[in-house]
């Protein structure tokens, strides 16, 4: 071949009429942050040993995004888990998310292809207990976070467990909604009031406030309704819009997938705006799999089923073996999934309206040699880099990033 290994993938070279925002990027990089608050986010397929503790140590030395589990509140969240029977939605928190990495990545992606200033408004869909969420308005008190998600037991142990921890006015920063992300403007505004969890409004009847934007779709599959604008005054066009934990795999259909697309589109800021979602992939993904690792009182276990190639679906369900005796929650999450492909996404993106899409990849470690990943250390290289070309891997993540300006 003429080289001694094959280039595995091939970086992407930017035009220069970027180069101003690249610069800025790096400034604001290299003056708020040092290199150990950016080691690479937790992935969500095969978490790797990041959370070791000199990684913990580093990100708790470095400026930026607070760690939403460091110090007391760590020991609070150890007291809570282990005094009886723990919440499921805690388990999961402790073992797949790690909301600081995928703040500081969007805050970089945001830098580099929007520029200008610092991004202030996030919508997270797909929220969940919206630790993201809760962590994007610890973060700088200028923040608000909208968050959507289907689950209301999930909005509701958000409400009365994350949120408290930000502070006084983390209710009035943070909004959660209920509903589906295909019908936003459907959904219902959470309470705090654990006598009335939902307000009986929804973003359709302040559509008089609206800003910017579409998000209501009508009866015809794949569209957005032009006469409906997106959410009240009180919520500004957000900066960035977030789809993490491989929650766009619950959409099965590709009409689906643009039209969920269109709806992030139309809530961005006119004066340009991201949206940000992951993605795993790699020849393990398409098979029967079983992935653990083990933490102090806990093992997770993320396992998913038999993989039909034809309609590129599957099923993960993650169980938690709970350690004290205290037995198994076995399927304590279960999601039916289609594992899109990235040239798919790139042309759902481009067809709901984004002008650019972007992928940051990184390899994962090589399954076939183990699945339990406590010797799967992270190097502060093995970083996400912007790709145009990636060699196939036993497994990967993937940053996907649709812009819009």
């Amino acid at each position: 071949m003429g080289k001694n290994k094959k280039e595995m993938k091939q970086k992407v070279k930017h035009p220069r009429n970027h180069r101003e925002n690249f610069i800025n990027a790096a400034k604001y990089w290299e003056d708020e942050h040092d290199d150990s608050s950016y080691q690479v986010t937790q992935p969500r397929l095969s978490p790797s040993d990041e959370e070791d503790k000199e990684s913990k140590e580093e990100r708790e030395e470095a400026d930026g995004v607070d760690d939403v589990s460091n110090g007391e509140e760590e020991a609070r969240d150890d007291e809570t888990l282990w005094d009886g029977m723990p919440s499921k939605f805690l388990l999961y928190q402790e073992s797949v998310q790690k909301p600081k990495g995928d703040i500081s990545y969007m805050q970089k992606f945001f830098l580099m292809y929007v520029g200008g200033r610092k991004p202030l408004y996030l919508q997270e869909d797909f929220c969940g207990t919206a630790l993201l969420s809760t962590e994007w308005i610890r973060s700088d008190s200028r923040r608000t976070a909208v968050g959507l998600d289907l689950d209301l037991e999930a909005l509701d142990w958000c409400m009365e467990n994350n949120i408290p921890k930000v502070g006084g006015d983390g209710f009035s920063r943070l909004s959660l909604f209920h509903g589906n992300v295909l019908r936003p403007l459907q959904s219902k505004l959470v309470k705090s009031n654990p006598l009335e969890l939902i307000k009986n409004i929804t973003l359709e009847e302040n559509r008089e406030n609206l800003q910017t934007g579409d998000l209501e779709s009508n009866s015809q599959a794949g569209s957005v309704a032009q006469d409906d604008k997106c959410i009240k005054r009180d919520f500004p066009a957000r900066d960035i819009v977030c789809a993490f934990n491989y929650s766009c795999c619950c959409l099965h259909k590709r009409a689906d997938l643009v039209l969920y697309f269109k709806h992030a589109h139309s809530v961005l800021s006119p004066e340009g705006g991201i949206f940000v979602m992951d993605l795993y992939g790699g020849t393990s993904s398409e098979g029967m799999l079983k992935i653990t690792r083990t933490f102090p009182n806990f093992t997770y276990e993320w396992e998913q089923a038999d993989f039909d190639v034809i309609e590129r679906k599957t099923r993960i369900s993650l169980h938690f073996q709970l350690k004290k005796k205290q037995g198994k929650l076995s399927r304590a999450f279960s999601y039916s999934w289609r594992l899109w492909t990235l040239p798919e996404i790139r042309d759902c993106l481009e067809e709901a309206g984004f002008k650019s899409v972007h992928f940051w990849l990184r390899k994962m470690p090589d399954l076939t040699k183990s699945t339990r990943i406590e010797g799967f250390g992270v190097g502060k290289d093995d970083k996400y880099e912007e790709v145009t070309s990636f060699e196939q891997q036993n497994a990967w993540n993937a940053y996907i990033v649709g812009v819009n300006y």
